[in-house]
């Protein structure tokens, strides 16, 4: 159970604080909801507390689990399917969606190395930066970092080849 003022992560749109739990009828029934503003961009969201974790409603890392998020971008050892874009695009979605930030540290990895080899197409570009600024909002938050210095710390894993 998260608590008012707590700090969670809801899959594909990030970090956000739990503003109110409030009790709201639906379909005839009363029951509880989160009301969590997300905040990259101010969206709210209400999650019924009953299904929180079932939606993917979890915890911001813990500081001590950032080395392994660093350590799967830093691999490069990896092979990239060579499926067509829209394949793969729905593959890194489904990824995405998890909520896993070490899924999305694996998207992020896979992305740009597909990218030094070819263009990436409009869709895969965009879920490039959306993997990006999941992952540095997340990083900013566990670390309490500057999210600028975050995207630092990524970029020099990038560039360093």
């Amino acid at each position: 159970m998260f608590k008012v003022g707590d700090l969670a992560v809801y899959p594909a749109q990030g970090v956000g604080v739990i503003e109110a739990i409030e009790n709201r009828e639906v379909m005839g029934k009363k029951q509880p909801f989160y009301i969590m503003k997300i905040m990259g961009n101010g969206m709210k969201i209400m999650i019924p507390t009953t299904s929180a974790e079932a939606v993917g409603l979890r915890e911001v890392i813990l500081e001590k689990e950032i080395p392994r998020v660093y350590e799967i971008l830093r691999n490069k050892d990896v092979t990239i399917d060579k499926q067509t874009w829209n394949k793969r695009y729905r593959e890194y979605l489904e990824k995405i969606k998890t909520g896993s930030v070490f899924e999305i540290a694996s998207v992020l990895r896979d992305l740009f190395i597909l990218k030094s080899d070819k263009n990436l197409s409009f869709g895969e570009r965009k879920m490039m930066d959306t993997a990006k600024n999941l992952l540095v909002k997340e990083i900013s938050v566990a670390t309490n970092k500057r999210e600028d210095k975050v995207e630092q710390d990524l970029q020099t894993i990038f560039t360093v080849q």
